[in-house]
Formats: structure tokens, sequence, C-alpha cells
């Protein structure tokens, strides 16, 4: 399972503290148990916003870096070919 994201814990955690305020206010709770629940609709309310915004697993895909491979020395075979290219483009540009 991926890690949440920066975005992820803001949001839940926004959507907590704003939601834990505003049923509180709105509801005129002030017994113990009735603040235990306000508490725990806020806490599913901040987890179900943390799980709606995309994760990195749905972000956009990122492509694989193209391997470039380097090679030290040029065989002889390498030197003829690039010599035929050579010829072959004089002959081409002449015209």
């Amino acid at each position: 399972m991926p890690r949440p994201t920066a975005a992820q814990y803001f949001s839940g955690s926004a959507t907590v503290v704003v939601s834990a305020l505003v049923l509180l206010l709105l509801l005129g709770v002030e017994s113990g148990p009735g603040v235990v629940v306000v508490c725990a609709v806020s806490m599913v309310l901040g987890l179900l916003v943390a799980l709606a915004l995309p994760g990195r697993a749905a972000a956009a895909p990122t492509t694989a870096a193209p391997t470039i491979t380097v090679r030290a020395h040029r065989t002889a075979e390498d030197m003829e070919r690039a010599a035929r290219r050579e010829r072959v483009g004089g002959q081409t540009s002449r015209r």
C-alpha cells in the first residue's frame, strides 16, 4: 500500500478540524458522549476526504529514462561503417 501524500495529510487534517468545529457549533453539544460522537464523525469525514484524493499510484505515469550506452573505443568495423557513410554522403552531396 503506498504512503499518503502531503496533500492527503493536509486535506484530511483540515477536514477533521473544520468539521469538528462546525458540528460542535451547529449542534450545541455540551455533554461528553456528544463530543466523542462529533469527534468520531469528524475523523471519519477526514479519512474519507483523504482517501478521495488521488495518491501516488494514480498520479501521472512516469516513463523510464532512456539508457545511454557509451563505448570507450571504436572497433575496426565501426570505423569502416563510418568511412562508408562519409563516402556515400560525399558522393550524394556533389550531385
